[in-house]
């Protein structure tokens, strides 16, 4: 028989060529967990050799898991949320599922037409970011009976269970150590918080923390700017150009610090000795750069790994109790900031 003519690989015919039953390869590919490791091992080299692809469409028509799960993130072009990604995919990859993965630029009505789709195909779960969502997105994955997770955020009453970090607390440690160094001149280089209830936790706790302290930021002091690191130092630059120079300059996130440097640098500025930069993230490349930068560390895989985690455990026992977690910022102090005076 040619190639062309070969019969199509069974679930029988996998079972024949691991010498298993039909009953054990349908369990290594829904309850993979109840199998031994070298039972496994046989069925997925069977598996590949008869190049078997099961029927999704047709096994969730009885109830069978699709064994996917959509992950919606705001994008995928920054580092961050790379990071998150791949320790969910990574844990719930563990549990026998694939990531759907998809981005919605920060629009709600966009996050709202891809929910319908992944729902459309029949995922087991829905992994959203951010805890601010249009209110028919909760509706849609509570009328389908869809279990969920939200990440990157943590708040005790979230609508579902939320894994991630203070956003707020990220805001204020950021803040405190900047007043601790003794700045007063104090710029802030923030993201938009439209559609971003992250950037917008940390501008306001950033704010509101200063101003606390007797230090107003003055309005044209108060940036705001995409997450762009041209953008960001376009716009550091123009502050940099004024009658009055802020001795420190506090970034909504680490890619608007990355363009703050960049900018202290073309200004023939240093810093810290200068101008003192500081972040928020703590991703890929911040401890790298010259100098290393002093940020708030939002702990992404170990978010993204607890996030799948809970979201596997609510599919496969859905009746079991399911509770949020944070995960807590951390300041990390290194050379992109420096003190002006001992406080007392």
């Amino acid at each position: 028989m040619t190639d062309g003519k070969r019969k199509r690989a069974d679930i029988v015919s996998v079972a024949k060529a691991a010498r298993v039953s039909a009953s054990t390869v349908s369990r290594y590919f829904n309850h993979p967990e109840l199998l031994k490791p070298t039972t496994r091992k046989k069925i997925e080299a069977a598996v590949r050799k008869q190049g078997y692809i099961r029927n999704r469409a047709a096994q969730t028509i009885h109830g069978i898991r699709s064994g996917t799960i959509g992950v919606v993130v705001p994008t995928i072009d920054h580092t961050i949320f790379a990071e998150v990604v791949q320790a969910f995919s990574d844990a719930v990859a563990a549990e026998g599922f694939t990531i759907l993965l998809a981005s919605h630029g920060y629009d709600q009505q966009r996050e709202y037409e891809i929910l319908r789709k992944l729902l459309e195909h029949r995922v087991d779960g829905i992994a959203l970011t951010g805890l601010d969502h249009d209110s028919a997105v909760f509706q849609l994955i509570d009328s389908q009976q869809t279990p969920a997770v939200l990440m990157w955020n943590y708040a005790q009453s979230s609508a579902h269970p939320s894994i991630g970090a203070d956003n707020e607390m990220a805001g204020r440690l950021i803040a405190q150590h900047a007043l601790a160094q003794g700045h007063r001149d104090i710029a802030c280089l923030l993201a938009p918080g439209e559609g971003n209830d992250r950037a917008k936790a940390r501008s306001t706790a950033i704010l509101q923390t200063l101003g606390e302290a007797g230090v107003q930021v003055p309005e044209p002091w108060q940036v705001t700017t995409v997450y762009s690191i041209a953008a960001s130092k376009r716009a550091a630059l123009e502050l940099f150009d004024g009658p009055r120079r802020p001795t420190a300059l506090i970034c909504g996130n680490d890619i608007l610090a990355t363009g703050a440097m960049h900018a202290v640098a073309r200004a023939g500025l240093r810093v810290p000795q200068d101008v003192s930069v500081y972040g928020i993230g703590d991703f890929k490349g911040s401890s790298d750069s010259e100098p290393a930068l002093t940020t708030v560390r939002l702990p992404a895989r170990s978010i993204g790994r607890k996030a799948g985690e809970n979201l596997a455990r609510a599919i496969k026992n859905p009746s079991a109790p399911r509770h949020g977690e944070h995960c807590a910022p951390q300041l990390i102090v290194r050379g992109s900031c420096r003190t002006l005076h001992r406080a007392p």
